[in-house]
């Protein structure tokens, strides 16, 4: 009987032995679940209508009581921002706007700044190199709005300032319509305010705006 028992025992212990041995992996996840797939590469371009650059300076001219704003604005702009895991990818996220298509009310007005102020026969383009995008939210929604900044550098008349640009957004229709403003100055890029008879005073402060529409890239 003792050698029954025995034996019995031994089987026993033998199919213990036999099953497979389970690792616990602290950084997998539950079973039965999956992890979430890795956000993928997003670039984002102008889309061919709804992009325009804006500039505003307030101007005394002496033809006028009260102050003006001055507005010029074009819609003359290329580039992209791309993505990767959420990140800006600096290296590809850039911006270029044609100085020499910027046009206002005046075209004297014009005319002067793309010749003294902003030598657009030298420097042509004003170019601008993103390089985080603080608050924007990842993977990006497909609809409502969003809050952000850019952060990057301007390079105007030969010289990179850094900049940040706030940024009102909505996601919709596949793509991303909004307002990004920021603020320099005249000093910030060595040029100087415009001095003509008919303008009497011109502020330092320049008021940026970029009017969008991003929309993905095609593969």
């Amino acid at each position: 009987m003792r050698s029954l028992v025995a034996a019995a025992l031994l089987a026993l212990l033998g199919l213990v032995g036999a099953q497979p041995r389970i690792h616990s992996d602290p950084a997998a996840p539950p079973s039965g679940t999956r992890g979430a797939p890795a956000p993928a590469r997003l670039e984002l371009v102008p889309a061919p209508d709804g992009n325009e650059v804006r500039f505003k300076v307030k101007e005394q001219l002496a033809v006028l009581t009260l102050p003006n704003v001055a507005v010029g604005t074009t819609s003359r702009i290329t580039g992209a921002i791309v993505l990767q895991d959420g990140r800006v990818v600096p290296a590809e996220s850039k911006f270029s706007v044609a100085l020499d298509s910027l046009k206002s009310d005046r075209e004297r007005r014009d005319g002067y700044i793309k010749r003294r102020t902003l030598e657009t026969a030298r420097f042509p383009t004003a170019d601008l190199a993103i390089t985080d995008l603080p608050g924007l939210s990842w993977p990006l929604p497909a609809s409502g709005p969003l809050t952000f900044q850019i952060v990057g550098d301007l390079t105007v008349h030969g010289v990179t300032h850094p900049v940040t640009w706030q940024v009102t957004a909505e996601a919709k229709d596949g793509g991303y319509t909004g307002l990004a403003v920021t603020r320099v100055r005249f000093e910030d890029f060595g040029m100087e305010q415009p001095r003509v008879a008919i303008v009497l005073s011109v502020e330092d402060d320049i008021g940026l705006e970029y009017q969008f529409h991003l929309v993905p890239a095609r593969p």
